[in-house]
């Protein structure tokens, strides 16, 4: 049966494969449950995670959590807490981040409503340095999105109101918390409305531009 995952899995690291080939389960041998879609970006390390949504006349049912996954992937991941925000219309929170050696992975997804998430790769030994990814994240498509830690992270609520839960995996360090301007004029990112529309708190409006941002993490590295 392994095969039809393989197939599935094509754009998949190897990694998340080998997984998957050590584990029958995962694969649906003993299980009527398929594995989560792993999609690789072109981003290091970054992934759209799928889950399998089963409905019927009930309503649905899915997996939104294998700790499995993460803690048997060639670089381990462990979770530690999972944080939960609520925003409304046209808010726009970040672009986070945690100066280095205090940076977080983040798992991310919607519960209710739907965003634009963004991530921006601020590894300097990294090809994709200085460029960004976005994906649309909502309650019906149910994908999260993985970035590992050396990102800088935010979203723009699109529906009327959107809940947002993340696991870390490293905790919230006050001293090394920082806020890159989600609009900088290097980075150009398309959020796909007015910059003035936005809304956003006192901080991340004042937040780093791009070159000050880099010169603090090349300087910390």
């Amino acid at each position: 049966m392994f095969y039809k995952y393989s197939k599935i899995l094509e754009t998949a690291g190897a990694s998340l494969i080998e997984i998957l080939n050590k584990n029958p389960y995962l694969c649906g041998i003993e299980s009527t449950y398929r594995v989560m879609l792993f999609k690789e970006t072109k981003f290091k390390g970054v992934y759209i995670i799928e889950p399998e949504v089963r409905t019927d006349m009930r309503g649905y049912f899915m997996e939104s959590f294998r700790s499995d996954l993460w803690e048997e992937a060639p670089e381990p991941v462990r979770f530690i807490q999972e944080n939960e925000s609520f925003s409304r219309q046209g808010v726009l929170r970040g672009l986070h981040y945690q100066i280095p050696p205090y940076g977080q992975a983040k798992l991310i997804r919607v519960v209710r409503g739907a965003v634009l998430d963004v991530a921006v790769d601020m590894r300097p030994a990294q090809p994709t340095f200085g460029q960004y990814c976005q994906v649309e994240l909502n309650d019906q498509n149910k994908r999260q999105l993985f970035i590992p830690s050396g990102f800088a992270h935010g979203f723009l609520t699109l529906s009327s109101e959107a809940v947002v839960v993340y696991k870390v995996d490293a905790p919230y360090c006050r001293e090394s918390e920082r806020s890159l301007r989600f609009d900088d004029p290097f980075l150009r990112i398309d959020w796909g409305v007015s910059p003035h529309s936005c809304i956003l708190s006192d901080k991340d409006r004042e937040g780093l531009l791009w070159e000050a941002a880099t010169h603090e993490i090349l300087n910390n590295s």
